[in-house]
């Protein structure tokens, strides 16, 4: 068995579909038909992954992932008919880690569903992050990230990161100074896919300076380049208060 994954969508053929191919791929599913379901599905057992989708009864899978965001970093695929990118934006804001327009293909699904497994640490022969646990961990000023530990410190202060934006934070904190275009960062997050556009990138730099910046209007830590990419900050140029170099961040 990969990994336990839990299926929430209200359409059944939809869901069995997704159901039968995940188990093909030596996945454990349960699948469930509305929000409130898939809530206590994943409170009794917390699974690896969440399929998610948008509209559903009782309780939407915006709603849903708002919840879950608050509980855990269980990485999210959310599945939405929604093709607006204001839309796709709010879903990955809210901790969506990835998501896809319907309608779609069910071997692409699982395509995403293994990358983000893999990306957050399972593998087909283990459930744990054992190949990260040898991971140096990266400092950026008072910014600290453990790959192993998947953990985030801002200042000595544990902070919640999703598992798409640690994933960013990590490419950036690697090399602190080097400029990453925003294709450089998907290639990091998702492998090279023509779904996942580069507002994915945006957004998740968005939340990061949300959380770990003393003020996300006026970054120090992630910076942005224009015309380019973002970059972590040199911890030289943090030290010195010489804010952005070569480039000015919003």
């Amino acid at each position: 068995m990969c990994a336990y994954v839990v299926v929430a969508d209200d359409d059944p053929k939809q869901a069995d579909l997704i159901r039968r191919y995940l188990e093909r791929e030596g996945h454990s599913v349960d699948v469930v038909h509305d929000g409130r379901a898939a809530l206590d599905a994943i409170r009794r057992r917390m699974p690896d992954l969440v399929v998610l989708d948008w509209m559903m009864p009782r309780t939407d899978g915006l709603d849903v992932c708002r919840v879950l965001r608050r509980e855990s970093d269980v990485p999210v695929l959310m599945l939405t008919a929604r093709a607006e990118e204001d839309d796709l934006l709010l879903a990955l804001d809210l901790g969506a880690d990835d998501y896809m327009t319907k309608p779609f293909s069910p071997r692409e699904l699982v395509a995403r569903v293994r990358t983000l497994l893999r990306r957050t640490g399972h593998t087909a022969t283990a459930g744990v992050r054992a190949a990260q646990q040898a991971e140096p961990v990266l400092v950026v000023g008072s910014l600290v990230v453990d790959p192993g530990r998947f953990e985030v410190r801002v200042d000595g202060r544990l902070t919640d990161c999703t598992p798409g934006e640690f994933r960013v934070l990590e490419v950036l904190a690697s090399s602190p100074g080097r400029v990453f275009t925003r294709k450089q960062i998907l290639e990091h997050l998702h492998g090279i896919d023509r779904y996942v556009t580069t507002r994915t990138v945006d957004g998740h730099v968005m939340n990061l300076r949300r959380k770990i910046e003393r003020d996300p209007t006026r970054p120090e830590l992630l910076l942005t380049v224009y015309g380019v990419g973002y970059k972590a900050a040199d911890v030289r140029s943090v030290d010195s208060s010489e804010g952005e170099t070569g480039s000015r961040a919003r």
